[in-house]
């Protein structure tokens, strides 16, 4: 279990811990806000794209292999992005990085869902204290990022993963892991227009603002991506060992529950995008400030991934997906008061609230669709859902970080803009939830 949720703590950690360093590392690159856009999402767009390939990897070679080849991979680039020399040197590294991430996420996961196939309470707990770990590391990362810069510089943030990995190749010798399957093949073709489609999606959002809409490498990246979306989608119909079988989404629970994460880490990484330049450049605060700044975020999910499985034990999956995403939509209302002078004390309670929600629901979303698929299909079923996650949380990046540009008004008003389509997105889905989601 320990050894499992290092690769979730090291991967979601590197999610969030970049986010305190963007103002340092934009004066030593002299790098502006598309760069930064950059910079953020390598490595979500990275992690989505090689996610369901790595799923299938999982699955068929035997999840303990490819969990070590993820972390190896995941500490080579994390070295390279610690001594980068440019902003595209340090771009390309943490597209390394989300590969990494890609590969070791399923298989850890997969690798929980064996051990626990037939004791359903304890897979849940299992589940909930792996999501804790996630949980906590992306809401921490601000925090230890602020520390670390204090003590010397943005690069430090990245070296900080060389002894984690180290630890997690170390402890993984003793793993006790699925077995292969016999091997069908990769789906080339689809990993192929898979990467083509999210990178040109997430590419012409971020150049959005700079190019403007009529620029054909927006509009035409664009319906690029939605071209290469319905050709990916046609390979996989046809594909032997597709990267993404599409009779999971026969399921109307699974459905939900992606659907679900895909709005909970849009609203999320793009929300924190933006309030990380909020307190640096529009409240004055130190990098050290603004990573304790985000403390309460730690505090709400630790609290809440807790609590998580007792409720879920109790009562289901769907009564904490509920109550988190009522408590989710609260937080991001409340972050309305946010202004150009707005005391640290008022900005505490949308903090903490957030994570909250955000933390009771996701553990259950995650145990509710590893209970829709057979355990020998755990790895790909996972790779779905984080690679959706991640392909919003780029999204989010991208829409939000979009609407910075201009200065502090800028950033005050980006964070309205998020909170009031956040708030109101995952209200409407709530509902839609209570009224359609299978109780599991």
């Amino acid at each position: 279990m320990g050894t499992a949720s290092l690769a979730f703590v090291v991967s979601q950690l590197d999610v969030s811990i970049v986010n305190i360093a963007l103002p340092q590392i934009s004066k030593s690159f002299s790098a502006g806000v598309s760069a930064l856009q950059w910079i953020v999402d390598a490595y979500t767009i990275a992690f989505a794209v090689f996610m369901l390939s790595a799923g299938g990897m999982s699955d068929l070679l035997g999840s303990k292999r490819i969990f070590q080849l993820g972390l190896l991979i995941f500490g080579i680039a994390s070295l390279g992005c610690g001594i980068s020399w440019s902003a595209n040197s340090l771009i390309g590294f943490r597209v390394l990085q989300g590969m990494g991430s890609a590969i070791m996420i399923p298989s850890s996961l997969s690798i929980i869902n064996h051990n626990f196939s037939h004791q359903p309470h304890d897979r849940a707990r299992a589940v909930a204290l792996w999501t804790a770990a996630g949980g906590v590391a992306m809401a921490a990362g601000p925090i230890l990022g602020g520390l670390l810069m204090h003590i010397s510089n943005w690069r430090m943030i990245f070296f900080v993963n060389l002894p984690i990995c180290l630890a997690g190749i170390l402890c993984s010798f003793k793993l006790v892991t699925n077995g292969r399957k016999p091997n069908k093949g990769f789906d080339l073709p689809g990993q192929f227009t898979w990467m083509l489609a999210l990178t040109a999606l997430i590419a012409s959002i971020i150049e959005w603002h700079h190019l403007g809409p009529e620029h054909p490498l927006i509009y035409g990246g664009l319906i690029f991506s939605v071209i290469a979306l319905l050709i990916f989608l046609r390979i996989e119909k046809k594909a032997k060992a597709p990267i993404l079988p599409l009779d999971l989404f026969k399921k109307s629970n699974f459905n939900f529950l992606v659907g679900l994460g895909m709005l909970f880490n849009g609203a999320y990484y793009g929300t924190i995008f933006i309030l990380s330049l909020y307190l640096q450049q529009v409240l004055h605060y130190s990098s050290l400030s603004a990573g304790l700044a985000f403390l309460p975020l730690t505090a709400g999910f630790i609290i809440s991934n807790l609590v998580s499985s007792k409720v879920m034990a109790k009562f289901g999956t769907r009564v904490p997906i509920l109550i988190g995403v009522g408590i989710f939509v609260a937080g991001f209302i409340m972050l309305l008061i946010a202004k150009d002078n707005t005391p640290y004390w008022q900005l505490f309670i949308p903090f903490f609230t957030i994570p909250l929600g955000m933390g009771l629901a996701v553990p259950a979303m995650t145990t509710g669709i590893l209970s829709t698929v057979d355990k020998t299909r755990s790895g790909i079923a996972s790779a779905v859902l984080n690679t959706t996650r991640q392909a919003a949380g780029a999204v989010g990046v991208a829409v939000f970080g979009a609407m910075t540009n201009g200065g502090a008004a800028a950033i005050v008003h980006a964070i309205s803009i998020s909170a009031i389509i956040s708030a109101g997105g995952l209200f409407i889905y709530g509902v839609l939830i209570y009224k359609y989601l299978k109780t599991t």
